[in-house]
């Protein structure tokens, strides 16, 4: 998730429960050009282990490199999107527009296997389109090369984000005999009853959770309950949602700087604070607020009052 999981969104899904993330998606031309945007998303802490890097990229040769690169930084494993749908991704022949090229993407990967000692997994989608959903087979040419999981996002590139992820033909990946190693499923799990069914129904070794995700960290200790318990967790109070937006706002600050630390804060107050009445005040105050000093006087005006509010 391009500008939503970086360390300080990483900080709070950990805390809420997250077995195992991801760095953003990490351009292999920007590493191997020293970019500063691309170097810096290669930071990761020791409290976020497991952690992977993961890769992007249109060049085989590139991607290996960029693989050697994010190796030395000692993550728990290099994964590859060949997922992102986006125009801006797809057009330069990297994410999902190798689902267009099976043959390219068999190679990228075998060479980005041979070009580190961690495990590397995949992240991808059904095919490029209704006429091209030959995931089953590209599983099997995958972990062929060598790759140690995947994921597969249940829907074509054409599809973007529209309309409901298949869920039965990520089903058949893993009902396939000569499938051994772990697949996990993506698309439309937003809740602990969700995560359940598809993972005892289709027989996923897990889920992955992107968007549900965003300003709601909960939902992976969640899903954890309802698994171990059969019931639901109670929903997070409103003290819980001030301090992990105070946790995320300070580390924003922490390892972007005040001003871009504020400014890019903005995207996720209305997500924390979702279905909270009469918010929306709040919201715009935040969106405008110009120091961190401000920002941390209205969360705090928000815990009091909607703590007085809700009792």
């Amino acid at each position: 998730m391009e500008d939503v999981s970086d360390p300080p969104f990483r900080a709070v899904c950990k805390d809420g429960g997250a077995d195992l993330m991801y760095t953003e998606f990490i351009s292999s031309e920007g590493l191997i050009r020293h970019a500063a945007k691309s170097k810096q998303k290669l930071d990761i802490f020791e409290y976020e282990r497991p952690i992977g890097i993961q890769l992007f990229g249109g060049d085989i040769g590139n991607m290996a490199e960029s693989a050697r690169i994010a190796t030395e930084v000692n993550p728990d494993l290099i994964d590859i999107n060949y997922g992102c749908p986006v125009k801006a991704v797809a057009c330069r022949g990297a994410g999902a527009a190798l689902l267009q090229d099976i043959p390219k993407m068999v190679k990228m990967t075998e060479e980005v296997v041979k070009a580190t000692h961690l495990p590397v997994t995949v992240k991808t989608r059904l095919g490029w389109d209704d006429q091209t959903k030959n995931i089953v087979e590209v599983a099997e040419r995958l972990q062929d090369i060598g790759i140690q999981a995947l994921t597969v996002h249940g829907r074509t590139r054409v599809q973007m984000y529209k309309g409901d992820a298949d869920w039965e033909l990520i089903g058949k990946i893993k009902e396939n005999p000569r499938m051994h190693i772990p697949i996990f499923g993506n698309g439309d799990i937003d809740s602990p009853e969700k995560a359940i069914e598809y993972k005892d129904r289709f027989g996923v070794d897990g889920v992955m959770i992107g968007r549900a995700a965003i300003g709601y960290p909960w939902i992976f200790r969640e899903i954890k309950h309802y698994l171990s318990a059969g019931e639901k967790h109670p929903a997070p109070t409103i003290n819980e949602r001030v301090e992990a937006t105070r946790k995320h706002f300070q580390f924003s600050i922490r390892w972007k700087g005040d001003k871009l630390g504020v400014f890019e804060m903005r995207r996720h107050y209305s997500n924390y604070f979702k279905s909270l009445p009469d918010f929306k005040p709040y919201r715009t105050q935040l969106v405008e607020a110009p120091t961190a000093e401000d920002v941390y006087e209205l969360l705090d005006e928000i815990e009091e009052g909607y703590s007085l509010s809700l009792v």
